[in-house]
């Protein structure tokens, strides 16, 4: 799928995010080997540990359907804010070899990389599997 299609559907996501606290929107799609999209929203939780991020919603529904390795990723914030920590984690576990992330902002202004770019030395099923 094209980025510009990815970025669409990501800020339309965005828009279904629950953020009473953060009021920060989070949108995400992303696209499986198989070419399935799926998208996630942020959604917080008073108990702020409960909060999960779009990134984590969008790969937990594409798992949840058996779609286990993600080709591209397209995080979209009014800031452009690249995934967290835990985010690149959970994608680590499920990243493509050549797993391509797009950051993208408001104004239209995308970032692009490799997952080995934006997570280096990355722990993956690979570690436990020697």
């Amino acid at each position: 799928m094209e980025t510009s299609q990815l970025r669409t559907l990501a800020i339309a996501a965005s828009k279904n995010a629950y953020s009473p606290y953060s009021k920060a929107l989070v949108g995400c799609a992303l696209e499986t080997s198989d070419g399935t999209i799926y998208t996630g929203c942020n959604i917080e939780n008073a108990s702020y540990g409960g909060t999960v991020c779009a990134e984590r919603v969008a790969i937990f529904k594409a798992v949840s359907e058996n779609k286990m390795k993600l080709t591209k990723v397209y995080v979209y914030t009014k800031e452009g804010w690249p995934p967290c920590g835990l985010c690149r984690q959970i994608m680590s576990e499920f990243a493509d070899n050549d797993l391509e992330v797009i950051i993208g902002n408001e104004t239209g202004t995308e970032k692009t990389m490799k997952f080995t770019e934006l997570m280096p030395l990355s722990f993956t099923p690979d570690h436990l599997h020697k």
